[in-house]
């Protein structure tokens, strides 16, 4: 017997109510598709939570080789709700011959916008001048002249198509836009007046140093002390990506002499970081707790994606953004797909 499509218990609050608002599930309804949530909410799914599922879309959770353990009918699709997939074991899931998607579809604005959204706010010192409000220090406000981003450099680690859609946000600052991305075509950089550069000449040159890339092995701490040191001393670093791929110690360090201006960060080696870390009491750092991209068009955006991707696999038909591209050219993926669109 397939049992529901499931959805992970994360998106719901304490009231029961999807914290993400209309994330499109709907869709699933119209097409005479049953759903529904799983029934606890775990830091890592559970083979009780897949098995007999053809689909399960899902945000925070892990997916690791202990989501399988046992499982005698592996879903189809597992769908992520997001970009990152950092938490989930893609060598494992092709084994056992299940998809992973990720929406950047849904996320490619949002992120986007958030990090123009952090760069504008370093720029600007506004953590610090709230707090002057807030705090009655209103005569200290000369003291923090922000700086202006028109004509800046802008170095973007990591040159997805998230960054080219902030690319475009950038356009009316007239910046210069350098990359680092040993990943990315020269020729659609090119498309985008986009300088592809090696890391140390973007640390060098960059105004704004925006890291966007995935986490993985390679760019794990890729912003360390040695790259810190060739950055300018009035450069502002700013992460809407992952955390660990800063070396957060080192930027801190980095930040309480003064050797570079400020930083403005969305995400942390440690999540949530803690509340004793000397990176919290600068005054020269904005922050967020990983949510800055939080918007109703993230929600509409990813969830519609997700959705799609898990229509797409029920109908017989491969999804768009499979991230382990291994998967779709085993036996036994194509033999769900077929059997699925057989229906």
């Amino acid at each position: 017997m397939t049992l529901p499509i499931g959805v992970s218990r994360d998106f719901l609050g304490p009231a029961g109510n999807n914290v993400w608002g209309d994330i499109g599930l709907d869709r699933l309804t119209q097409q005479h598709v049953p759903w529904e949530y799983l029934p606890e909410n775990v830091p890592v799914l559970r083979p009780q939570d897949i098995d007999g599922r053809t689909a399960v879309i899902f945000a925070s959770p892990g997916i690791t080789a202990a989501t399988f353990v046992g499982v005698r009918q592996p879903p189809a699709i597992l769908a992520r709700f997001g970009v990152g997939y950092d938490s989930v074991d893609l060598a494992t899931c092709t084994d056992h011959d299940v998809a992973v998607t990720i929406t950047p579809d849904g996320a490619r604005r949002p992120v986007a916008t958030a990090a123009l959204t952090m760069m504008l706010a370093g720029l600007h010192n506004l953590a610090i001048k709230d707090r002057l409000v807030r705090l009655g220090r209103w005569d200290q406000r000369s003291s923090w002249m922000g700086r202006g981003l028109t004509g800046r450099t802008v170095g973007i680690i990591g040159f997805g198509g998230t960054a080219t859609d902030l690319v475009t946000l950038l356009a009316p600052f007239q910046v210069t836009v350098l990359a680092y991305d040993p990943y990315c075509a020269p020729e659609r950089a090119a498309a985008q007046q986009v300088d592809l550069v090696d890391l140390y000449e973007l640390a060098h040159r960059a105004d704004i140093l925006v890291v966007m890339a995935a986490l993985t092995d390679e760019t794990h701490h890729l912003v360390d002390s040695a790259l810190i040191e060739k950055m300018k001393a009035s450069v502002l670093v700013v992460n809407v990506a992952r955390g660990p791929i800063i070396d957060e110690q080192a930027l801190t360090a980095a930040l309480q002499v003064g050797r570079i201006a400020g930083a403005a960060l969305d995400v942390f080696e440690q999540e949530p970081p803690d509340p004793k870390s000397p990176l919290l009491q600068l005054d020269s750092v904005v922050l967020s707790p990983h949510s800055i991209a939080w918007t109703d068009e993230m929600s509409t955006g990813n969830g519609a994606s997700a959705v799609q991707a898990v229509l797409d696999v029920l109908g017989g038909q491969q999804p768009t953004f499979v991230v382990n591209r291994d998967v779709i050219e085993k036996d036994g993926f194509q033999r769900k797909l077929a059997r699925l669109g057989a229906r």
